[in-house]
Parts: C-alpha cells; structure tokens; sequence
C-alpha cells in the first residue's frame, strides 16, 4: 500500500484488478471488446473519512466510466466517489 496517501470525503482511492481473456461461445472476449459488462473489478487502497461499509482491500465494483486517474510513486491509481461502488465482494 502506498505510504503517506489516503482518500479524503466520500471518495475512494482504487487500483484496477487485471482480469485475463475469458471465453463466450467459444469468442475469447478481452477487456477492450466486452462491451456488455458496464461495471469493472477494483481493490480499495484507501477510502475517505465519509465512505461507510467500504474499507481498505475490499474488491469492490464500480462503473468503467468513473472517476479519473492519478499517478503515485509511478503507478496510475483511480478517484472514484463513494456513489459509484455498485457492489462489495
């Protein structure tokens, strides 16, 4: 986990979980061409002082088109708002 850096409010600090190829009627689907899956997999780094029921290393959802990247000690990491976690693993 990265020192020093820790979410603030009711937003959320995540890291994309890499999925590999996985297979649909015999299509090899990646993630750049599954276009019927709106949500993706993401691992909380941190999450701020407002955000209830999340905390730091869970796999939560979200959707693909939230929040906005950040780089830190040079790896991108991602901004999202509490209100854009769908589920919680």
């Amino acid at each position: 986990m990265p020192e020093r850096m820790k979410a603030i409010n009711d937003y959320i600090v995540v890291d994309l979980k890499k999925t590999g190829p996985k297979k649909v009627s015999g299509l090899i689907l990646t993630e750049s061409n599954d276009d019927s899956n709106r949500y993706q997999k993401v691992t909380v780094i941190s999450a701020g002082n407002l955000v209830v029921g999340i905390e730091t290393g869970d796999v939560v959802y979200c959707d693909r088109t939230a929040g906005h990247g950040i780089s830190w000690k040079d790896k991108l990491y991602y901004v999202i708002k509490m209100r854009d976690v769908v589920l919680v693993e």
